[in-house]
């Protein structure tokens, strides 16, 4: 496991993957060539993946994201130390928070 201030990257093995992240869309790349794990909704600072690979969102407003990386890659973020991960998936969830009555996504 891997963990980059409010993210949490944990390995997936090849055939614990949903069957549907063969076909489902790939996230988009930002403006400047990344693969955005988290946005700092206070910062504007990211976490994100520089190189190749690809990013798919699992159904539902707090589902995780899968991280494919097929050479290994790099986790970058303007105010944390750089995380070089391996080859292969992982699942990138973001830390929540409980607040009386709901649960929200933890803020940057």
């Amino acid at each position: 496991m891997y963990r980059q201030g409010d993210v949490l990257i944990v390995p997936v093995a090849q055939e614990a993957l949903p069957p549907h992240v063969a076909v489902a869309p790939k996230e988009r790349r930002d403006g400047r060539g990344r693969l955005v794990l988290a946005l700092g909704e206070v910062t504007g600072h990211a976490h994100a993946v520089v190189g190749p690979g690809d990013l798919v969102r699992e159904p539902g407003p707090l589902g995780p994201l899968l991280l494919h990386l097929p050479q290994g890659g790099r986790v970058v973020h303007e105010e944390h130390a750089a995380i070089t991960l391996p080859r292969g998936w992982f699942r990138v969830i973001r830390q929540r928070e409980y607040v009386p009555g709901s649960v929200r996504i933890v803020a940057d």
